[in-house]
């Protein structure tokens, strides 16, 4: 009998979720992260991009302190700021990026050279891409260069780490969207600015999955057209704007979609992160090993895919025991792809995400200092050895 009345009021728990519940989750989804994000970004309604020091901008720069204060004296770069009497100077981004223009003797984009294009694709979700993005485009407009962002991915990441909400700021016709389905011929018209000065962006919302449905169904529609090609729409598309910008990123959904695949046939680059954990290195094997069956497919109809580097980059780079002998596999796999610097696993990655932004969108790190270093001299590597592709690429263009 007793188990009688515990199996009636078991079965009298309805634990069933319909369309209804989702809607609901989906609502209070939306509000709580409009809730967190303004917490995160008050009292501004938007993003801010950090201030530098006198240090840093000399650091920066390449310079000492004393060549710095010369030439604020000389009065042909901006000045900074300084609040109150003997306090230090500071520099907005802006003026950080005119002083680097300047003073810092970095190689910057050729007269009649375009801008490189390089996409990061990994199948493996969290493997740290977005971030790598991020950084990569933030630490690219600190040398100098005018950077743009493409989220290619619905999840829009990227697109809320540059200070906007999918959901709220951005419609579908402000994503790569209406290239996808033929209302434009070129990207120009979804461009937007970020708080981050020298990084535009071309956002994404959750809408642009879409396009994984436009694309195949366009594929038998134009069968009969030898001129289109499913997997150059956003090569096409980008031609304009390449001469607007020194670079150009794309960060794209963990899968070879049909996006993903337009992205990787558009990029000049590619950088894959890759944890050294053993799922994310199979992961990793089955996206080369699917990606080359598709490039030896597009050979055959004469398109022949060549990228100007390849890079693995090392990334969430933890010290338990499984790392060092996964590290030897992708050694032993990418050889020479296999970037000479490592992202480390810490505390100020997940801190920075958490508050939608990167190591370099730390004015002051209230942690340990060490621990900040380690994860900033780990991207400042990255972004300097990325730097060199791109520089490298331009002077083969000038040669050529």
């Amino acid at each position: 009998m007793k188990q009688e009345l515990q199996t009636a009021t078991l079965r009298a728990i309805d634990t069933s979720v319909g369309v209804d519940q989702l809607l609901e989750i989906d609502k209070r989804a939306t509000l709580m992260l409009g809730k967190v994000r303004d917490a995160m970004l008050a009292p501004h309604p938007a993003k801010d991009a950090p201030r530098f020091t006198t240090t840093t901008l000399s650091a920066l720069c390449g310079i000492d302190r004393a060549r710095l204060n010369y030439l604020i004296g000389k009065g042909d770069l901006p000045p900074g700021e300084a609040k109150g009497v003997g306090k230090s100077r500071t520099f907005s981004l802006t003026e950080a990026r005119q002083w680097i223009r300047a003073e810092s003797g970095l190689p910057f984009r050729p007269n009649g050279q375009s801008g490189v294009s390089i996409v990061a694709a990994n199948f493996k979700g969290g493997s740290t891409k977005t971030t790598t993005v991020m950084t990569l485009a933030q630490g690219l407009t600190l040398r100098g260069h005018r950077v743009l962002v493409v989220d290619l991915d619905p999840q829009a990441s990227l697109t809320s780490l540059c200070g906007l909400l999918p959901e709220k700021d951005v419609v579908e016709g402000d994503t790569v969207m209406p290239l996808i389905s033929g209302e434009a011929t070129d990207l120009g018209y979804a461009i937007r600015p970020t708080y981050w000065d020298g990084m535009d962006i071309i956002p994404s919302m959750p809408a642009l999955f879409a396009a994984e449905f436009h694309i195949p169904s366009q594929v038998i529609s134009r069968r009969n057209d030898p001129s289109w090609q499913f997997w150059n729409i956003l090569g096409n598309g980008m031609k304009s704007i390449r001469e607007a910008y020194d670079v150009i990123i794309f960060d794209t959904a963990p899968a070879l979609s049909y996006l993903t695949i337009n992205a990787l046939m558009a990029g000049d680059g590619m950088i894959m992160p890759l944890p050294p954990r053993s799922l994310d290195y199979a992961s990793s094997t089955q996206f080369w090993s699917l990606f080359s069956d598709l490039v030896e497919n597009f050979r055959k109809q004469g398109f022949e895919k060549r990228f100007d580097f390849v890079s693995v980059l090392l990334s969430s780079v933890a010290t338990d025991t499984s790392a060092p002998v996964v590290r030897d596999w992708i050694m032993d796999t990418y050889q020479q792809m296999v970037l000479p610097v490592e992202i480390p696993s810490t505390s100020v990655a997940g801190a920075t995400s958490a508050q939608f932004g990167s190591v370099y969108d730390v004015t002051k790190w209230e942690g340990s200092q060490k621990t900040y270093q380690r994860a900033r001299q780990a991207y400042d590597g990255f972004v300097d050895l990325i730097n060199q592709k791109i520089a490298a690429k331009w002077a083969a263009g000038q040669e050529a």
